[in-house]
């Protein structure tokens, strides 16, 4: 089985060979986001609780924040990082059991620049860290900063205009990281220290998620933030990157966007959600598609445990 969860508006579906089943021991809160290492499972629910899943399937709350929202979690080997709104990064420490403000991540170089189209303040949308252990810090709107020290210090990474709405690493190719953002797809091949631009094969350049599959890179496109003619592209990772719509399986099109968190890939094995509630899946990077399950309400994030 593909031991794939899903974050909705009303608790943690696990997908089974008969479709989704509630995950009882979670409960019902909300849940925008979800992240996943070594068989332990990170959810945040109602956007102000980080609760932790056990190889077991045993669910518990382990951290609080009552000044600031949650919009994302990464465990890592430097420990767990949340990013929030109003764009700051915090730290949980297991042994104090406590969140503590990344003080350097505030004091990031062009920090005043950092805006969101509608004018209210930035967010820290996603994380990821690279297998040389270079942490990645997707702000929207606010480029990419980088940690080449466990957090310790940041820089700023690609111009903040790209308008990243994702930022992952490749599980093999130790200094690639990818990102979705307005202008297509990022792509950096020395640890996030420089990033080109590829839009070949396009329809429209605005895209929201992305996520590697072996050697595939996958990305969902649409006309713009409100969505319409979204859809998923691949590619083979290499020096000439041409991304072709995958259309086995799938619609021609989906009205609303494919959004950051709800593209997930381990090994092979893709999954994406759909603003109507559909989970597809394929198990060969991407070429072929089923519908895996339907009717899943709000769904907001998936991850492979």
């Amino acid at each position: 089985m593909t031991n794939l969860l899903i974050g909705t508006g009303a608790g943690v579906f696990e997908l089974t060979d008969e479709g989704p089943r509630q995950d009882p021991a979670f409960g019902a809160r909300g849940v925008s986001a979800l992240a996943a290492a070594d068989g332990v499972a990170f959810a945040i629910a109602d956007r102000r609780s980080i609760v932790r899943r056990e190889p077991d399937g045993t669910w518990a709350d382990v951290a609080r924040s009552d000044e600031l929202e949650f919009a994302c979690v990464l465990p890592t080997q430097e420990g767990l990082f949340a990013g929030t709104d109003e764009a700051h990064l915090l730290r949980f420490d297991a042994d104090d059991r406590a969140l503590e403000l990344v003080d350097s991540f505030d004091a990031v170089d062009g920090r005043d620049a950092w805006t969101t189209p509608w004018g209210g303040p930035p967010a820290v949308r996603s994380i990821a860290v690279d297998l040389a252990g270079r942490i990645h810090a997707n702000v929207h709107v606010g480029g990419i900063p980088r940690s080449l020290d466990g957090g310790g210090s940041w820089e700023p990474t690609i111009d903040i205009d790209a308008d990243i709405h994702q930022v992952v690493a490749h599980p093999s190719e130790p200094d690639v990281v990818l990102a979705a953002g307005a202008v297509g797809l990022a792509v950096s091949e020395d640890g996030g220290a420089s990033w080109r631009i590829e839009q070949r094969g396009l329809h429209a350049t605005y895209a929201r998620a992305v996520a590697v599959a072996g050697d595939t890179i996958l990305l969902s496109v649409s006309n713009g933030p409100r969505g319409g003619r979204s859809a998923l592209y691949r590619t083979t990772y290499g020096p000439d990157l041409h991304l072709e719509k995958c259309t086995d399986g799938l619609p021609e099109w989906f009205d609303e966007n494919i959004d950051s968190g709800w593209l997930v890939a381990r090994d092979s094995v893709v999954a994406f959600g759909t603003g109507d509630g559909v989970i597809f899946l394929s198990d060969d990077e991407g070429e072929r598609w089923t519908r895996a399950a339907e009717e899943v309400p709000s769904i907001r994030s998936l991850c492979f445990l």
